[in-house]
């Protein structure tokens, strides 16, 4: 009876849908119920307290991983997990209380000081192994990531795989994690250094990389002997406890590797805990400023990959059918929803008249939910961000820009409830465009103009990012021209997502990233150790030569 009066009072503000519950807390999160919900405010609470909603659910819950066991959370708050295709709950979250995250804290802290004992050697071949299963299990993983984060099959199986290398990666840690050493620094002495562990260490993923993010971070923490809290994204839990079934089946031990589920409320709980010495993260903008700034308050380390805006530099001598290619796969793989999407494209000189066949090249694209094949652009992760980038595309067209191809309001029979958006060309673009600005995170390509490559050098360096770009041309001297003086982290030469391998780092610059060192690599392994120096004398004699109160001078002539 109370929702009926709740509805009746605001259906100018509501749509029928599947159920009303799902219809209100969509329209919440679409930001359409204002000054109703205002004037109704306790009544809505009484009604829709998320609890509420989600206990009608008859979906699973998500577990926790504490000490080696998968456990209920005894929260009454839980997030519905829904198919982005189809709106179909599949799991559901809990908010982890500050109990059980601290009872996580602990496992790992005590777990620490065995698994920091144990040999290099050993804890490679729990590497081995896990790099084994996720082998063995990598179509059942994709398929888990598909079903709740609506990437195509074969993408996901690149997600995977792509973390699966940072794995492969961890299995060179006996060299890795080599010190250095000098002989004979001063007479009788020598000076070496040894890489240690930190301690307890924790991560916090995105939603868009379910199964990638998270091997970017544990593997490489656990390798180099620390224990590991790792918060999931709340909207893509299930491939990564996946895989953390597989690190346990793979021999890491009880309280080594930890998971907690949160929002909010964990993001800060991780950033406190004086236990956890250091933290990785993956996301927006916001969120990684904020995790940055309350970590390094309480003296963490803060690895934080954030924002990007990534761009491609198109010369008129670069290998057309080639680049045309290139410019369509970065733009709209994964729907756009990649930290290294190649959101904007600069076209130099006559390069220019190559975009309206660049816009014909994507009517081309098929979207469909990520499950059926040959589907190239699965649904948007959410609503929310549906709608975000469709007011972005419609703001651009007021303020001057024009749309070649036009993604909104696209329909796929049988997934009609699904959040897709198609591939989407803008040109006319000039960079006080919110199109420019803003990273858009879906199927949206904002291509702009530039008379020279001094001039698309000058525009992109002028971008608050760093993450990644592209130039494409056949002119060497161009090519390095470009890679020299672009102030962006990473950059490709006739590649368009220029993802280094695990044996180097990922490294964005400027706005896209704050921390300490970067992700895998060397400096992955930096980031999870400290270095501790020794410095050591050893006389065969025991003569007094008088004590010495000045400054000693190592490397003198004695």
């Amino acid at each position: 009876h109370t929702l009926k009066i709740f509805y009746k009072q605001n259906q100018k503000c509501l749509v029928q849908t599947h159920t009303l519950g799902r219809e209100i807390q969509t329209m919440l999160q679409l930001r359409l119920i204002n000054k109703a919900v205002t004037s109704n405010t306790s009544l809505f609470k009484r009604c829709f307290h998320t609890s509420a909603v989600v206990r009608a659910s008859s979906a699973p819950t998500t577990k926790m991983f504490i000490n080696g066991k998968f456990l209920e959370s005894s929260s009454k708050d839980f997030l519905d997990v829904l198919n982005p295709a189809t709106q179909e709950v599949v799991t559901r979250v809990p908010m982890c209380t500050q109990e059980e995250m601290r009872s996580a804290v602990e496992s790992a802290q005590t777990a620490f000081q065995e698994w920091r004992e144990v040999s290099v050697s050993n804890r490679v071949r729990v590497m081995l192994r896990l790099q084994d299963l996720i082998s063995k299990n990598m179509d059942e993983v994709a398929k888990m990531i598909t079903k709740e984060q609506g990437k195509t099959l074969p993408d996901a199986k690149g997600d995977v795989f792509r973390g699966l290398e940072v794995v492969e990666h961890a299995c060179s840690a006996g060299t890795l994690m080599m010190g250095e050493t000098v002989e004979n620094v001063s007479k009788f002495v020598d000076t070496y250094s040894y890489l240690q562990p930190l301690g307890v260490v924790a991560g916090i993923t995105p939603f868009n990389f379910p199964a990638m993010i998270p091997l970017w971070m544990f593997p490489m923490a656990l390798v180099t002997g620390n224990t590991f809290i790792l918060k999931p994204s709340e909207r893509v839990p299930t491939a990564s406890m996946f895989l953390v079934k597989l690190a346990q089946d793979a021999g890491v031990p009880d309280g080594v590797l930890n998971v907690i589920h949160g929002a909010k409320d964990a993001v800060n709980f991780i950033c406190d805990a004086p236990e956890i010495k250091a933290i990785s993260f993956v996301g927006g903008g916001e969120a990684g400023k904020h995790i940055h700034r309350r970590g390094t308050e309480n003296g963490k380390r803060v690895q934080s990959n954030m924002a990007a805006k990534n761009h491609a530099t198109i010369l008129p001598d670069a290998a057309k059918e080639r680049t045309l290619d290139a410019l369509v796969g970065a733009a709209f793989g994964a729907s756009g929803q990649r930290c290294m999407a190649l959101s904007a494209a600069v076209f130099v000189g006559e390069a220019q008249n190559w975009i309206p066949e660049l816009a014909q090249r994507c009517k081309g694209l098929k979207v469909c939910a990520g499950h059926v094949d040959k589907t190239d652009l699965g649904p948007m992760i959410s609503p929310v961000a549906k709608k975000r980038a469709e007011d972005i595309i419609d703001r651009s067209v007021k303020q001057g820009a024009k749309i070649l191809l036009d993604g909104r309001g696209v329909s796929v029979n049988g997934f009609e409830k699904g959040n897709f958006l198609g591939p989407t060309v803008i040109t006319d673009v000039t960079p006080e465009m919110e199109c420019y600005k803003e990273e858009i995170f879906g199927p949206v390509l904002v291509c702009l103009k530039a008379d020279t490559l001094d001039d698309a050098i000058k525009l992109i360096n002028n971008s608050p990012y760093g993450n990644g770009t592209a130039i494409f041309t056949r002119n060497g001297a161009a090519a390095r021209k470009y890679q020299h003086e672009i102030d962006v982290g990473q950059v490709g030469i006739n590649l368009p997502i220029p993802v280094p391998l695990p044996f180097f780092s990922f490294t964005g610059s400027r706005g896209s990233f704050v921390g300490s060192t970067h992700f895998y690599g060397k400096q992955g392994v930096f980031f999870y150790t400290q270095t501790k120096t020794i410095t050591s004398m050893w006389r065969d004699d025991d003569i007094s030569t008088g004590a010495a109160v000045h400054m000693p001078i190592l490397g003198s002539k004695h």
